[in-house]
């Protein structure tokens, strides 16, 4: 008599389990490298099993090696985000994270002067999203920028550091469409990176619900604090919390910014890494000529230098768009943007010049305010610029990070007290540019 269905599935199974209990057991395989946070296994190098950009081996100044020798572990930082800190390339901290990281963190406001290219986005970026709760739907940070295009450019590092953690970033400037912020706003966000004019308009609307915004950090805080923006900046203030931590970070310290400390911050750590103000790594040269002898000059800079990408500055947007004109024709790859220009090209050109797409861009003082492009080792002042605070930040375009970088003047007669004046309220030299440029003070 044939057996039951039941019954033979019963003997099945049970063969089944008998042979497993015989077999041995295979050892556990370890999860592959760069699979995500949820396959990392427990302890270990956690670090080995990323996937992290190559090491960078170009040489590198003081501004950024001379270092207490901390590492971003020592901050006891969310595993995730210390992911995306190593997947971002971030090896140890720079001196101005070393100092602020730690303060930050401690809920405490932070004025803190730095120079271009130090690291100084990562500095607040870094605290900001360690003390971001994800599992809550508010927003819970705001940094503040001064140019759209920085705007997209910090917000990129933010998205790119809490990868692992699911923040939720949105970035919003004017120029953009209103809507579509709107709208954005009714998901969850987290961390907002705004220009002041658009945040304020959306706060003022009910749409950006600052009441639980409890860290604000403002990024060229000397450009935030001018007379343009500082009455922006008092009616925005009004929408944050009034247990909120402010954080300042810029090159210079104007009048208006102590001001701001004073009606503001509350007890600030005060961080000074200014010894002098100019990078270390970028080498600066001057060159006296007349107004219609630029042109051939630059042709000439460009048949002699080694430039890896350059940035060209003009003192106004018909000459940008003229330069670039020339320099097309000269036979040279060439970009241009300025603050005139509609806002979707801009992106456009902000974007392919960032891709190494082109090697030359030609520029109003639109892109002179923490724009970090890496592959940058050249600064030519078409036009030399008015007052020394510029020039900082126009110059600070190269050398980023400790690199090397180079960065030439164009003088003509009368730029001649400019120069001068530059060169004085900078505590610098700007030496006349030789017949020969060694391409070890720019290229290494």
């Amino acid at each position: 008599m044939a057996a039951a269905p039941s019954a033979v599935m019963a003997m099945a199974q049970q063969m089944a389990q008998q042979q497993q209990l015989q077999q041995p057991q295979q050892p556990q395989q370890p999860p592959p490298a760069g699979a995500g946070a949820g396959a990392l296994a427990p302890g270990g190098d956690f670090k080995a099993q990323l996937n992290m950009p190559p090491v960078d081996t170009r040489h590198k100044t003081e501004d950024v090696t001379a270092t207490k020798g901390n590492e971003f572990e020592d901050y006891f930082l969310k595993r995730e985000l210390l992911m995306g800190i190593y997947e971002k390339g971030f090896e140890r901290p720079s001196p101005i994270q070393e100092e602020s990281i730690p303060i930050a963190l401690t809920g405490r406001d932070i004025l803190a002067r730095a120079k271009n290219g130090t690291g100084k986005t990562a500095a607040f970026c870094i605290p900001c999203i360690e003390k971001i709760d994800t599992a809550k739907e508010n927003v819970q940070a705001l940094v503040l920028v001064p140019t759209r295009e920085l705007a997209l450019q910090t917000a990129q590092v933010c998205k790119e550091l809490g990868k692992h953690l699911e923040l939720q970033v949105m970035v919003t400037t004017g120029g953009t469409s209103l809507k579509d912020d709107i709208m954005r706003l009714y998901n969850t966000v987290h961390l907002i990176v705004a220009t002041p004019g658009r945040i304020l308009d959306l706060a003022d609307k009910g749409v950006a619900k600052l009441g639980e915004c409890k860290m604000f950090c403002l990024d060229e805080a000397d450009k935030l604090l001018s007379p343009e923006f500082s009455d922006t900046l008092g009616r925005l203030m009004a929408h944050l919390p009034n247990d909120r931590q402010v954080l300042c970070y810029s090159a210079t310290f104007p009048v208006t910014v102590r001001e701001f400390k004073d009606k503001f911050l509350r007890k600030p750590y005060i961080i000074n890494l200014m010894d002098n103000l100019t990078l270390k790594g970028v080498t600066q040269y001057y060159a006296y000529v007349d107004e219609r002898q630029k042109i051939s000059c630059l042709h000439t800079l460009f048949s002699k230098l080694q430039v890896n990408q350059s940035i060209i500055f003009a003192n106004s947007t018909n000459r940008v768009e003229l330069l670039a004109r020339k320099v097309t024709e000269l036979g040279y790859s060439c970009f241009f943007i300025h603050a005139k220009m509609p806002q979707h090209h801009r992106n456009r050109v902000f974007q392919d010049f960032r891709s190494g797409k082109c090697r030359n861009l030609v520029s109003s003082d639109l892109f002179t305010r923490g724009i970090d492009i890496q592959a940058v080792n050249v600064v030519i002042n078409f036009d030399f610029p008015k007052n020394s605070e510029t020039y900082l930040h126009r110059v600070g375009r190269s050398g980023r990070f400790g690199h090397l970088g180079l960065a030439v003047n164009l003088i003509t007669y009368d730029d001649r007290y400019n120069l001068y004046k530059t060169e004085q309220e900078l505590g610098t030299e700007i030496l006349p540019i030789p017949p020969e440029i060694d391409p070890a003070l720019y290229t290494k």
